[in-house]
């Protein structure tokens, strides 16, 4: 297991069982209490966990619930059909842009089956990977750093590669949305990557189950405006459609 995905891993353990000794968490992990040890010193440094004698608990600052594994999970149904409604935008010889949402994931999933040329760039290491068997499309991995609980590169080392390329649709998705603040994100490092990757891109087409609806986030990525296409469920709420469709944002229901 890499080291990255082993602590992602000894959190979500942590967070499920509460606390765990150094010997429970050596055996799950698959490496030794030495190496183990070293790994919680480094997390209880990086303000992820707390230690105690022969063993850790995590840290009240860390939320699981914003861990890739535990939002992919999430509204699985609805993440699907939203995903079908938006493969039909696209279309042969595109250069689109995703980013490394659990929704987004489940888009590449789709795209990957499909007989149809793309250009894809990401900075979702798993949408990179989703992509990267259909020979008809090329992935670009936008370079970052990547933290603990995530699967997604993150910063703008890697952004002048946007600049270079004509990007026809950006697919995103977010953590929380209201007509004033717009798309957010809870991670403020990858706010700043996703404000480029928007800037960059001709259109804006957002996949957004109705759970996001009237819930704010950390860090707006998008203005309201800035959105062309919603793709959404059946139940999110009728008002906030109603007010999109006035602002002349094309809203689909997967």
């Amino acid at each position: 297991m890499f080291l990255i995905e082993r602590r992602k891993k000894i959190l979500e353990f942590l967070s499920s069982h509460g606390k765990a000794t150094v010997k429970e968490l050596s055996s799950f992990s698959g490496v030794t209490e030495v190496t183990l040890r070293n790994d919680l010193k480094t997390m209880e440094e990086e303000g992820l966990i707390k230690r105690f004698h022969g063993g850790a608990i995590i840290s009240e600052q860390v939320d699981p619930e914003n861990f890739f594994s535990v939002r992919e999970q999430k509204n699985q149904n609805q993440k699907s059909a939203i995903a079908k409604k938006a493969a039909e935008l696209v279309t042969n010889g595109q250069c689109i842009l995703l980013d490394g949402s659990s929704t987004i994931r489940e888009f590449a999933k789709l795209l990957k089956t499909m007989p149809v040329r793309l250009t894809v760039i990401t900075n979702g290491i798993y949408t990179a990977l989703e992509l990267r068997d259909n020979p008809l499309i090329t992935v670009i991995l936008l370079g970052g750093v990547i933290r603990v609980g995530s699967t997604a590169l993150e910063g703008t080392l890697g952004t002048n590669i946007l600049n270079q390329l004509k990007i026809d649709i950006m697919f995103t998705s977010a953590s929380g949305f209201t007509i004033k603040d717009g798309l957010m994100d809870f991670n403020v490092y990858e706010v700043d990557l996703k404000k480029r990757m928007v800037e960059s891109s001709a259109k804006l087409v957002t996949l957004m189950d109705s759970s996001k609806f009237d819930t704010s986030s950390l860090a707006s990525f998008a203005a309201t405006d800035q959105m062309d296409t919603l793709i959404t469920d059946d139940s999110a709420p009728a008002e906030i459609i109603a007010q999109l469709r006035n602002m002349n944002i094309n809203v689909l229901i997967g």
